[in-house]
Order: structure tokens, then C-alpha cells, then sequence
């Protein structure tokens, strides 16, 4: 007989029995239910509902299930529904009718909430390591790479030189507010909800305060019926993983072109790229292409968990139960995407003979020799129609900038003279830049080491 199926004439269809159960998935928070039983059935020895020789058999009991469910010992079935009926039925295997007690001032909806809350909780701890991981290694990368020259871009066409340290430290920036994101949806996730019952609260004087210490929560929630029914922190970790997987797919794009021939701006490591079955020359990035596909699955969580919750009336509805194996997905690929992504960048060679090249080729000193002209007391609207024009011409003749005479240079106009050379150097553009945050070394440097701290 179900747990619940007092009320009930008949038993339930085994279909809807299938249909019903979310064992297959939910087993995935067995060891969160035991912490959370194990906290209320401290507390209810606390006021009184049970004798202390009765925790500690419920205490062991639980600690025992745990061992057989993590051994593969222990039989879950999809008769008892979800591992909260699960564990409660292998408890009574146990204890016997000790078991029935445990469900004293708690309803599934109370206990499914802090199981989740509780899971969240240390899925973010581990999405901060890999992040932390990751920002690592990119500064890492960057302190090596001050020197070396690269083309910015912007269109995906050459557009001014940076260096590849500056580039990296863009992506930094990106990891770093992922990682500000999930220290501040911590705050709101760590709210204990055990204790709300179903959704108006218990006929028992329950001692919250203690059941926040006891589950390591910040604070309690002040509405049991909001308690029960919110899935904002579900909604708020799959949004927060689209966002990290955004800016890993921005990266592996970046990846997948510098490692082909046309770029060749890097050469990824054979552990992390695989071969064709009919091409033998073929050196493909999958890893990172694998991760730019994984991203359309994340978002599809995002968007799963935002449809059930839209028309939901309060207090819990059994289509809260399609809030796990999206939030599971989300973050288990979060994990072995940000692992494998950290790998495959710390094992990336780059060709920095290659990227310094295309910035010889690509004209992105045109906007300097407009700022070498505004320095001259033109406006830059004048300046940027003559640089415009030297550019052309030079396209024209398939020539640099720099490839042109003085002579050839002051028939654009007469203010250049033969410091126009330096000014239109690589490292003297960058050098050039003197704004807060720019790419020159001096900035990027000083970015670098405030990140270290």
C-alpha cells in the first residue's frame, strides 16, 4: 500500500505508477534527504516527539541506508515513487513502525524543497572551483602572452593590434562575473525551507532556528506556502549556467577558427582533438565544438524549467517534479565543460609568428595614422577621410601602409613627416593607448596583477 493511500478505494494503474515516479532521476539527491532526515529527526527529539533512544536508531538506520544506496545494496523502486518514499520505506525495513514517526511535521513538499536547496548549494560551490580553475589558467596564459602580438577584431574582420594578453584577460572579465553571479545566487538559495509542511506550516512548535544550524543555512523562510512552491533558485542556477556556457561557446568559437588553416593562430593539443574516419590530414576541435553545441541543451534547460513555472497557481503543483532532470543536466555539463575547456586551453599552443603576421597584413594601423594627424591639430573626422583614403590606395596597389614613401605619404597631407614610421609600428599602437583598461602593457600588466590578488 502507498504511504499516502489511505484515502484511496483502488490501487493505481501500474502506468500511472511509470508515469508518476521520478526515482529514476531524484535518486540523485539520496544523500541531501538523509542529511535533511536526520537534521528533523534531531529536532523532533528536540521538542519532545521522540525519546533519544529512538534518534539514535533512526540516526544509524539512515546512515545505514546511505551506505547500501552508495554500494548499490540498497533497491529503489518506482512503486515508492520519489527516494524521499524510497528512503522512508527502506527505513521502515529498518526500524519498522519507528519509521511512520520521522514524518512528523514534515511534508514532502518541505523536504523535496530543502533536498534541492541543499544540492544547489553545492553545485555552486563546485561551479566556483571550476570557474576559479579556469581564471586561473587564463591568467596564467596572459602573464606569459604581455608581449605577444595579435589583431583585434571587430565583424570578425582585423581592426587594431592588441596583444593575446589582453585578449585572454576579456575572457577573465567574462569568468569573473559568472563567478560574482554565483556567490550572489548563493545568498539566495541559502534559505531553509524545512519546517513550511505543505504549505500553510505544522501543528507543532518546531524549532526552525535550530534546523537552519543543524542544515548549515544562512537563514529560514518566512512563508510556507511561498517556501514550498518557489523554484526561482532553479530558474536562477539554469540562467546562470546559460550565461557560463554563453561565454564558453564565445571561447570554443574563438578556438575552433585559430585553429584552422586559415587563421593558425594555435595548435590544440592531440588530447583534445580527434580525426576523421575517411580524411587521414584531418585535425579536428571538438572538444570545443562539443561544448558550442552542449550550450543549445543548457539554454534548453533555462527555457523547460521558465514554461512549467509560468502558469502555475500557488501552492505546490506536481509539475514542480520537471524540475530536476533539466537542473541535473545543466549541472552536470556545466562541470565537465568548464573541466574540459580548462584542460584544453592550458595544453594550447599558440603560434605567435602566425598572429603577429596578421597584424602586419591586415591595415590595423589605419586608425593610427588618424590620431598620429589629430596630434597634428586636424580633426579626426579629416583625419579619419585621409587615413581612409591611404588605406584604399595601398589595398589598390596590395601594399602596408608603412610601404609608402615619405614622398608618397605628404602627397595626403603635408603634416606627416618621417615620424610617421614609428607611430605606424605594432607595439607603438598599443603603446599609444592610454586609457584606463586598454591593451597597453602597462594596463594589462596592472589588470593582471590586481586579478592575482
Amino acid at each position: 500500500m502507498k504511504l499516502w493511500g489511505g484515502r484511496f478505494k483502488e490501487s493505481t494503474h501500474q502506468m500511472m505508477d511509470e508515469f508518476n515516479a521520478s526515482i529514476t532521476f531524484d535518486q540523485k539527491l539520496y544523500k541531501e534527504d538523509i542529511e535533511g532526515s536526520i537534521a528533523h529527526a534531531k529536532m523532533l527529539s528536540q521538542i519532545g516527539v521522540l525519546e533519544q533512544n529512538e534518534l539514535t536508531e533512526l540516526i544509524t538506520a539512515l546512515r545505514k541506508i546511505q551506505a547500501e544506496i552508495e554500494t548499490g545494496e540498497a533497491v529503489l523502486t518506482i512503486a515508492n515513487e520519489d527516494i524521499h518514499m524510497n528512503i522512508e520505506a527502506l527505513l521502515a525495513d529498518k526500524v519498522g513502525n519507528l519509521a511512520k514517526k520521522l514524518h512528523t511535521a514534515r511534508s514532502r513538499n518541505d523536504q523535496v524543497a530543502v533536498d534541492l536547496r541543499l544540492y544547489v548549494k553545492k553545485a555552486i560551490d563546485g561551479l566556483s572551483v571550476k570557474l576559479n580553475d579556469l581564471m586561473l589558467v587564463l591568467l596564467e596564459l596572459s602573464e606569459s602572452n604581455v608581449d605577444t602580438l595579435m589583431p583585434g577584431y571587430t565583424h570578425l574582420q582585423r581592426a587594431q593590434p592588441i596583444t593575446l594578453a589582453f585578449h585572454l584577460m576579456a575572457y577573465y572579465e567574462m569568468f569573473s562575473r559568472d563567478l560574482d553571479r554565483c556567490k550572489d545566487l548563493y545568498k539566495r538559495v541559502d534559505v531553509m525551507p524545512l519546517g513550511s509542511g505543505a504549505l500553510a506550516g505544522v501543528n507543532y512548535a518546531t524549532d526552525r532556528e535550530f534546523l537552519k544550524e543543524q542544515l548549515g543555512f544562512s537563514k529560514y523562510s518566512m512563508n510556507a506556502m511561498d517556501a514550498v512552491s518557489d523554484r526561482d533558485f532553479v530558474i536562477e542556477l539554469q540562467s546562470l549556467g546559460s550565461i557560463i556556457m554563453m561565454h564558453l561557446s564565445r571561447f570554443s568559437e574563438e578556438i575552433i577558427l585559430w585553429s584552422s588553416t586559415e587563421f593558425k593562430f594555435i595548435e590544440l593539443s592531440d588530447k583534445f582533438s580527434t580525426g576523421s574516419s575517411i580524411m587521414p590530414q584531418k585535425k579536428n576541435p571538438d572538444a570545443a565544438e562539443l561544448i558550442r553545441g552542449k550550450t543549445g541543451r543548457v539554454y534548453g534547460n533555462l527555457m523547460g524549467i521558465l514554461t512549467v513555472m509560468k502558469g502555475l497557481p500557488l501552492a505546490y503543483n506536481k509539475d514542480m517534479q520537471e524540475d530536476k532532470e533539466g537542473l541535473f543536466d545543466t549541472i552536470e555539463t556545466l562541470d565537465v565543460c568548464l573541466t574540459v575547456f580548462t584542460e584544453m586551453l592550458a595544453s594550447t599552443i599558440f603560434l605567435k609568428e602566425n598572429m603577429a603576421k596578421a597584424v602586419i597584413k591586415g591595415y590595423l594601423n589605419a586608425t593610427d595614422l588618424a590620431d598620429y594627424l589629430v596630434a597634428k591639430g586636424l580633426s579626426f573626422r579629416e583625419c579619419h577621410e585621409i587615413a581612409g583614403k591611404v588605406t584604399i590606395d595601398c589595398i589598390d596597389q596590395g601594399i602596408p601602409i608603412e610601404a609608402l614613401s615619405l614622398d608618397e605619404l605628404k602627397t595626403y597631407s603635408d603634416l606627416i613627416d618621417d615620424s610617421i614610421y614609428k607611430a605606424l609600428e605594432p607595439f607603438t599602437s598599443i603603446e599609444n593607448k592610454k586609457s584606463a583598461g586598454s591593451t597597453s602593457k602597462a594596463s594589462v600588466i596592472e589588470h593582471i596583477n590586481s586579478c592575482k590578488k
